[in-house]
């Protein structure tokens, strides 16, 4: 947290738009710059950074989010086979002392990682908006719902009303997706 008065407003260059965020006199998140940086067959086309008072540490997006798995061939069943998400082939699987797989989403990544969970698999809540989540922006959530629906996978709607659809993976980890106009 950054204890600034002076609000630091930075711009998406693409579509045009100024996001600053202050909640009493105290900066809570970062002002981002950035050039809607996509990456294509593992190279970033265009990034520019964050800059929070002129110390530029090169904060470009989030490259990838980690889940643990209890069993990788079970996970990949749901990312792959109901998700349709498809392995980053370039990532190597036999560099880590673990298992594991990368998913794309995006440009970005999913890292599976067969490890052992530290968190407790019982007594999460029902609601994944109400517990560590991954959100996931998606194009059409009534599409999703039909997907899950077809694979006899729980969810739970979004409370706030917006369109967005919260289901947990094999291994209780909670997943948001959000629909967003493209």
């Amino acid at each position: 947290m950054v204890n600034r008065v002076s609000s630091i407003t930075s711009t998406i260059t693409q579509p045009k738009a100024h996001l600053t965020f202050m909640k009493n006199e105290r900066l809570h998140g970062l002002s981002l710059m950035t050039n809607a940086k996509m990456a294509v067959e593992g190279e970033v086309l265009g990034k520019e950074s964050v800059s929070v008072d002129g110390k530029d540490y090169g904060v470009v997006s989030v490259h990838h989010v980690g889940i643990l798995c209890e069993n990788l061939e079970r996970s990949l069943e749901f990312y792959q086979n109901v998700l349709g998400l498809e392995i980053n082939e370039a990532r190597p699987e036999d560099k880590l002392p673990y298992r594991g797989a990368w998913l794309w989403v995006g440009s970005e990544m999913i890292h599976l990682m067969e490890l052992p969970n530290p968190d407790p698999l019982t007594g999460r809540p029902q609601h994944g908006g109400r517990d560590r989540h991954t959100c996931i922006a998606i194009r059409d959530v009534s599409k999703l719902k039909t997907i899950l629906d077809k694979a006899g996978i729980p969810y739970t709607l979004s409370r706030s009303g917006r369109p967005a659809i919260f289901t947990r993976d094999p291994d209780a980890n909670a997943l948001e997706f959000t629909q967003v106009d493209v």
